[in-house]
């Protein structure tokens, strides 16, 4: 069976600032046509990664071409091909929204009628159309960043980079960008996407690359990787520690496997192979053993858990220790939004 073409090839880049390495061997391949997540802690690579594949950073080593196009040989033809949504809304908020996506297309070389048509064209198909003669000033952070993607979006690009696009928004306007985001899919462009939100990658992304100290160590789709910490495990939560003991024991025996004690939690959890039977199974015997439980359920492992299995800590959140700040091992930058 032949091999999907790949909108994205790289082997063994490697880019190093001051003597740190941000990128140490890291491979990447994101077949054409699909949306693919990188994860990873601050300072894993992610956003030098993204740099060095839009021509924003030269690899110190290894390869890379994007859209059928080597990044180092011919920038130029990777840049017709690509476009960039940096975290940074880049739009001006005085301007309309017709009048940003006009000057996008006329900054890209498009003739007056060309920048017109194309800037009625994106503001439909983002749903900004009614707001099109507003001041962007005046839109929600939802409608901001759609505006962003259609600026994103003026040269129609195979692939489309977007680095961390809903850091910063409400839930109702993530949802917005999500919305979007798979309707660029759906239409054939190819997506990549850093993100620190977990249940971003997990809801959008065909596949994830888990990135930590500039390499790729895991890679796959969502549900393959949740696969590697187990299938259903059965979760019993006690409302007396002095119980448990017993809690862990009945896990045990309904599951057949090791249970995991969380005392902290007040949690005892074990991997199932037939959920219904062990969850009713070990209703009946905390019943029985007079087990007063708070919780209990079977439930699959989140990506939030492997990502703590892989890499050994949480993602940084916007509110985490990084504070959104530069990563440790890439280099402070402006990331104004691009379109190439």
């Amino acid at each position: 069976m032949t091999e999907p073409q790949a909108a994205v090839d790289a082997a063994g880049l490697r880019k190093t600032y001051g003597g740190t390495a941000a990128l140490d061997g890291l491979d990447l391949r994101v077949p054409a046509g699909t949306v693919h997540g990188l994860l990873g802690p601050n300072g894993a690579g992610k956003t030098t990664c993204v740099r060095v594949l839009t021509t924003l950073a030269r690899p110190d080593g290894g390869r890379a071409a994007v859209a059928g196009h080597d990044v180092v040989r011919a920038p130029e033809l990777v840049r017709t091909r690509i476009g960039l949504v940096g975290q940074h809304a880049a739009v001006d908020e005085v301007l309309t929204g017709r009048q940003n996506l006009v000057m996008f297309g006329r900054l890209h070389h498009l003739g007056v009628r060309g920048a017109r048509r194309r800037a009625d064209e994106l503001l439909e198909r983002f749903r900004l159309a009614d707001a099109a003669d507003r001041p962007a000033g005046t839109y929600s952070g939802g409608m901001r960043r759609r505006l962003d993607l259609a600026a994103g979006m003026i040269l129609a690009p195979a692939v489309l980079f977007l680095d961390e696009p809903t850091t910063g928004l409400d839930p109702r306007s993530r949802i917005e960008v999500w919305d979007a985001v798979r309707a660029l899919a759906g239409g054939g462009t190819t997506v990549v996407l850093t993100t620190q939100y977990l249940e971003e990658a997990d809801r959008l992304a065909d596949a994830v690359s888990v990135i930590d100290r500039g390499r790729v160590i895991a890679e796959g789709a969502p549900d393959r990787l949740k696969a590697r910490l187990g299938g259903d495990r059965l979760r019993i939560v006690v409302e007396d520690p002095g119980a448990l003991g017993a809690a862990a024991a009945i896990a045990g025996r309904v599951s057949g496997a090791e249970p995991e004690v969380d005392a902290g939690a007040l949690a005892v959890g074990a991997p199932v192979t037939d959920p219904v039977a062990a969850l009713t199974g070990a209703v009946r015997a905390l019943d029985e053993a007079g087990v007063r439980v708070a919780d209990i359920g079977v439930r699959r492992p989140t990506l939030d858990e492997v990502f703590l299995h892989l890499t050994g800590g949480p993602a940084a959140g916007p509110g985490g220790p990084a504070g959104g700040g530069p990563a440790r091992d890439e280099p402070a930058h402006d990331d104004k939004e691009v379109s190439a």
